[in-house]
């Protein structure tokens, strides 16, 4: 099911496909309906993996810039969501490796004890903007980890493709993002 839509695949591949196979005609009103449907989504996604709202515009320009391009290839094998999110992720991270960005990681200090007693966080009052900041805290190569494992789905060997790091490093990174993160939510929870 597309996180965008509620609705069954099926139905949504109907509910959208004249929009789309207006879209791949060149039609610019379909196109733009297009975008106003996923742009938002599409936008959460850059800025997460981008950390900048400039770098995120630029990013979700590009990609529907590119979707678009490619669109005649949309074989409707899934959603629009799923395929459009494929190539919003990919183009954000060869930003990232074009910009040659050192990701930083949380040291290594071998692998992750999972033993480890993780702190429980009141969650009546966690909001997803409290999340947000919480994130802001991870190292930036954590943060990317945590985001692609945590929030688009990706498995810890597609992640070690990706930022060319191993699966185990993948794998203790977003557990000690994880835990950094409940321990700000908890600090700003009792700050509050």
């Amino acid at each position: 099911m597309d996180p965008l839509n509620k609705k069954p695949v099926d139905q949504q591949v109907e509910q959208y496909r004249e929009i789309i196979e207006e879209s791949k005609l060149g039609n610019r009103k379909a196109q733009y309906r297009l975008y106003q449907l996923y742009a938002r989504a599409m936008f959460n996604v850059c800025f997460r993996m981008m950390r900048n709202r400039e770098e995120a515009e630029d990013m979700l320009q590009e990609s529907f810039t590119e979707a678009f391009d490619k669109l005649t290839s949309f074989r409707y094998e899934s959603t629009f969501g799923a395929w459009i999110r494929q190539i919003v992720v990919n183009r954000c991270i060869n930003e990232i490796k074009r910009k040659k960005t050192e990701l930083s990681f949380f040291d290594d200090l071998g692998p992750f004890d999972t033993e480890t007693e993780e702190p429980e966080v009141d969650e009546s009052g966690l909001t997803v903007d409290k999340v947000k900041k919480a994130m802001e805290h991870l190292p930036d190569g954590s943060r990317m980890i945590f985001s692609l494992y945590l929030l688009e789905g990706y498995d810890h060997t597609e992640i070690a493709q990706i930022l060319n790091i191993t699966e185990s490093t993948s794998k203790s990174q977003y557990m000690r993002a994880r835990l950094r993160v409940k321990e700000v939510l908890n600090t700003m929870i009792h700050e509050n």
